[in-house]
């Protein structure tokens, strides 16, 4: 008997829960009331118990739902100035170029195929220890983010001649040992050159802006070209 009223207490309160029933119906079949404790004793205490553990998972607080960690967004426009927007399209061209699997990671299988592209193949070991060098999440794989800085240490000299890294960025074709760091012996002596060329960033994007205005009138012009030739042709 007490087995039966035990369950039909959980049930009647998992309906109030629910909006399917309201409160003082548990109150009449002689449960808690206004707040007060219950006269169940053990299980009352057993009830509360299981009712706070289906709350706990139903909010995601328990062992089986943990909480994602918040993400930040990167900007490698604003994070990289070092370099510029073309350098960076070029290095976000080459990731994408590798990464096979189209997850957003390089990791170590199609790091030794880059590598075997470029012509500079590495060990298991060597390849393990060049992603070992910019992996900042210790995931065992490149981010977009963590391949973005091989060409920062390597446009600061911070890579040694024979190191794996320093091969990628020298074959890569795409080239940070000069522009990069605007030619400057130091990196931090590049960066404060990179802040006092503020403007830089918006000239860039004005060009390219009117690249495409060109194009696009260029494209507008051939097609009135094309529409004039066909009418000469019409009886």
């Amino acid at each position: 008997m007490a087995s039966d009223e035990l369950a039909s207490k959980l049930n009647r309160r998992l309906k109030i829960e629910g909006g399917e029933e309201r409160p003082t119906a548990l109150a009449e079949e002689g449960g808690p009331q206004n707040g007060e404790p219950g006269t169940g004793g053990a299980a009352d205490s057993e009830l509360s118990a299981k009712l706070q553990r289906r709350s706990d998972l139903n909010e995601g607080v328990g062992d089986h739902q943990p909480q994602q960690p918040s993400l930040r967004v990167f900007n490698p426009y604003t994070e990289f100035k070092e370099f510029s927007r073309k350098q960076i399209k070029d290095m976000e061209r080459m990731f994408k170029q590798y990464d096979a699997g189209k997850d957003g990671f390089i990791d170590l299988m199609e790091l030794k195929l880059m590598m075997e592209k470029l012509e500079a193949p590495q060990t298991h070991l060597g390849l393990k220890n060049m992603i070992k060098e910019v992996d900042e999440d210790f995931d065992g794989k490149l981010s977009y983010r963590e391949f973005l800085l091989i060409f920062r240490k390597a446009a600061a000299g911070q890579l040694q001649e024979d190191s794996g890294l320093h091969a990628l960025a020298r074959l890569s074709e795409i080239d940070v040992f000069t522009e990069g760091v605007k030619g400057a012996k130091c990196f931090f002596e590049a960066k404060v050159h990179a802040i006092n060329d503020a403007n830089r960033f918006e000239e860039e994007i004005k060009a390219e802006q009117e690249e495409k205005k060109k194009q696009a009138e260029e494209k507008k012009q051939r097609k009135a070209a094309f529409k004039e030739l066909q009418s000469a042709f019409k009886p």
